[in-house]
Order: C-alpha cells, then sequence, then structure tokens
C-alpha cells in the first residue's frame, strides 16, 4: 500500500520584517485508500501543508516522501484541486482534462480517449465541448477533479475545493468525491474548515491549530466508508454519533477561539 508522508516539516514565512513560523517539526502520513481530512480555521497553515504535500513550497527543513523516496517538487503521483478551479477558459472541457496527458507526451487520440473516460467518471460526459464559461460552479469543480484524475495520480490532494459552492452543490460534489474515491481506490488528503464537510468526507480527521500548525486531534471516522457502503447521505447526518462528533469538534474551535481571543 502506498504511502506520502511528510517528516519534522519545517515552514517560515518572512512578512513586513517579522519571522512567523508556519510548520514546526509536523508530521503526517496519508495512505493510498484512504481519505485524510485537515480541519482547521483559516490561517493555521492547512494551505502551506497541502502546498508542501504537493511541492509546490519547499520546506525549511524536513522531507516529504512517497514510499520512503524523497519527492523534489511536483510530480504526477499527486494530482491538486484548487477551490478557484484554475481551468483555461480559452480551451473547452475536455481539452482542459487532456492538457497533463499532453504535457506527457500522448497523442492527440490517446488523450482524448482518456479525457473523456474521466469526464464520464465525474458526470461532464455531455459537457466535452462546453466552454468553461459555459458551466456552473460545480460543473467546473467536476472540471477540476477530472484534470486531476487524468493522469491517475495516486494522490489527490484538494485545498478547500468546495468552499465557494452553494449548500446543495456543496453536497453533490461530496457525493461525486466520495462516489470517485470508491471507483478508483485514490488516496484523499483534502482540507476544510466545515466541521460538517470533514465528518463526511474522512476516514482518518486531523484536527489542526496554529499557527504554528500543530495536530491538536486525530480521529478514525466511519461516515465515508458507511457511504460507500450504501448509507444514503440523510441516514450518516441524522446519527447520533455524527451530530456528538461535530459538536465536539465544535466546541474545540469555539474554545480555542476564545483562548486566542484573551
Amino acid at each position: 500500500m502506498s504511502r506520502l508522508t511528510v517528516e519534522h516539516a519545517g515552514l517560515s514565512f518572512s512578512r513586513r520584517g517579522h519571522s512567523q513560523v508556519i510548520l514546526n517539526n509536523l508530521n503526517l502520513d496519508i495512505e493510498k485508500g484512504a481519505s485524510v481530512v485537515v480541519l482547521g480555521p483559516s490561517g493555521c497553515g492547512k494551505s502551506s501543508l497541502l502546498n508542501v504535500l504537493a511541492g509546490f513550497q519547499p520546506l525549511d527543513h524536513g522531507r516529504v516522501q512517497l514510499d520512503g523516496r524523497t519527492l523534489e517538487g511536483p510530480g504526477g503521483e499527486r494530482g491538486v484541486v484548487f477551490q478557484d478551479d484554475a481551468l483555461l477558459p480559452w480551451l473547452d472541457a475536455l481539452d482542459n482534462v487532456a492538457i497533463g496527458l499532453r504535457l506527457r507526451g500522448l497523442g492527440k487520440a490517446e488523450r482524448h480517449a482518456r479525457a473523456r473516460q474521466v469526464l464520464e467518471l465525474v458526470g461532464l460526459a455531455n459537457h466535452a465541448h462546453h466552454r468553461v464559461t459555459e458551466l456552473s460552479g460545480g460543473q467546473r469543480q467536476r472540471l477540476g477533479l477530472a484534470r486531476a484524475l487524468a493522469v491517475d495520480p495516486e494522490f489527490l490532494l484538494l485545498d478547500e475545493p468546495f468552499g465557494a459552492l452553494d449548500a446543495l452543490t456543496r453536497e453533490r460534489m461530496q457525493v461525486l468525491l466520495l462516489d470517485v474515491w470508491k471507483r478508483t481506490g485514490k488516496g484523499l488528503f483534502l482540507i476544510t474548515h466545515s466541521v460538517d464537510e470533514a465528518l463526511f468526507l474522512a476516514t482518518d480527521l486531523i484536527v489542526l491549530d496554529g499557527p504554528p500548525a500543530r495536530i491538536a486531534g486525530r480521529y478514525e471516522v466511519p461516515f465515508a466508508r458507511r457511504y460507500v457502503a450504501g448509507e444514503s447521505v440523510r441516514s450518516i447526518k441524522s446519527d447520533p454519533a455524527f451530530g456528538e462528533l461535530r459538536q465536539e469538534l465544535l466546541d474545540h474551535f469555539l474554545q480555542e477561539a476564545a483562548e486566542h481571543a484573551l
């Protein structure tokens, strides 16, 4: 089973002549087939951690490894889905998905065949020749997910991908993500500040406080696996166990906010 790890991660940024520690000796691992969700307030270091795992942000010290091999920079084993979909508006949906395959040297017929397969997986098969501007917010996020999947990464890294969507579209995208996870077996790493989203999507839920980022809690959560096993969303979210853990997490963040306000 493949494992993506960050070991003893240290990262600081300088702002207005002052250095702020963002990550301080942080350790984390993600197994292929797991859904690791990091939950924390804005500014705690979630996005910095994702950028480190993606290879976009070099560490001051520490390392990122895949099965013991140190990774330097971005790579095809990690696909990234952004909150602002980062799509290319001058290309249609098919070519947005296929562009990564083009960079890998695949011929047009092969990359378009693969792109159509992935568009089918995310429910956009009938929108292959739509421009980005013709797609809704939810459709653009589906397209961003398809683009990340096209190169067949072992791990998907998702940076608050549904934060800008309305509540109904957001839940539909959460369900789609779990359906894709079930069908592909990818390792997921998703960051969010939504407690409900974290509980529903995670097999392994990490509560992050900071900065500097520190793991304040870690939970094995059953709800994502219950969904892919066939239980309905409404049944899961109305389960008292879901509500109790939700309240525990909310209480934690309310307490943290009150302590920081002192």
